[in-house]
Order: structure tokens, then C-alpha cells, then sequence
């Protein structure tokens, strides 16, 4: 299983890249227009993605920064945005990097934003859960950069397995 969360991990990275260099395409008008997505805009939808993060990363690790709300807007400009996401990335690596197969059985503790009673669960299932997070809603970024009129964004896993950064993770 610890590969398979690598192979996530790195997967994340690779998609991340690829949605905000066509996030960048758009004016700012487009980036922040409301198209019906749950979070509204690409704007609050790539930050409330990075906001998620930064919550199960704080539980997860017991640092880093966290917002106390899912719709916290973190960065009002992409450039800036996209910095911080990359920042992100790198600290998921490195953390489940440095898991282990024991770390994955054992369990931990925390408190949802939206519900104040803590939960204790198995990390590995939510593990899926965070990264399959992640990816639900970078599907709604999707929708929004092709309702948008911009180009499909090929984001399925396995075209990341196809490029060099996947090739390991496919072996």
C-alpha cells in the first residue's frame, strides 16, 4: 500500500502542474467568474483545495498551517496560489515518503472543521480519502476550464503512468 499512496502522492504533483498551467491561461476575470461548480469559481475551488490540504496535513503531521474554514480563501492571486500548491505538493511527498507500512495500519485522531467531535480512524483509508479529495475536485476545475471554453485536460491517472515522472510508479 505504501507504494500505491506514492505513486497518489506524486500523481498529485504531476496534476496540480498540469491544472494550474491552464488555470494561468484564463484572465482574472474568467479565473474567478462563477460557473456553478460547488465552490463557484476556479479561484475558490483551487483554493479550497489547497485549504483541505492544509487541514489534514496539520492533523496528519501535527504542523503547518491550517484554516479553520473549507472555504477559506488563502491567496487572493494565482501566482501566489500556485506557489504555496507547489510548497504543498513537495510537504505531501516528503511526508509520505516517510511512512511505513506499520504507519499506514495505525490509527490517529482528529476533529472535523464541520462537526467538532473527534474521529479516530485507520490512516490508510483516509489517506484514500485525502487524495481522492483531490481529485473529485480537481474534476470540478475541469468542468470549469472547459465550460470556460479552454482545452480538455487529460488529469486520468493513467496518462501521468505514461510520462517519465509515472514510469517508476507503473513498473
Amino acid at each position: 500500500m505504501l507504494d500505491h499512496y506514492r505513486m497518489f502522492a506524486k500523481y498529485n504533483r504531476w496534476a496540480n502542474r498540469r491544472l494550474y498551467q491552464a488555470a494561468g491561461m484564463l484572465s482574472d476575470a474568467q479565473y474567478r467568474k462563477d460557473m456553478g461548480a460547488f465552490f463557484g469559481s476556479l479561484h475558490r475551488t483551487l483554493n479550497h483545495i489547497l485549504a483541505a490540504d492544509r487541514i489534514w496535513m496539520k492533523r496528519f503531521t501535527g504542523t503547518g498551517e491550517a484554516p479553520s474554514t473549507l472555504d477559506a480563501i488563502l491567496f487572493d492571486d494565482l501566482a501566489t496560489l500556485s506557489t504555496a500548491r507547489t510548497a504543498e505538493d513537495e510537504r505531501i511527498l516528503g511526508w509520505i515518503g516517510g511512512l511505513s507500512e506499520a504507519d499506514l495500519g495505525g490509527h490517529f485522531t482528529y476533529t472535523p472543521v464541520t462537526n467538532p467531535l473527534s474521529v479516530t480512524q485507520r490512516l490508510a483509508p483516509v489517506l484514500a480519502h485525502f487524495f481522492n479529495h483531490q481529485t473529485h475536485h480537481r474534476g470540478q476545475c475541469h468542468m470549469i476550464l472547459t465550460g470556460l471554453g479552454q482545452p480538455s485536460l487529460g488529469l486520468d491517472l493513467v496518462y501521468f503512468l505514461r510520462t517519465p515522472e509515472g514510469e517508476d510508479c507503473a513498473k
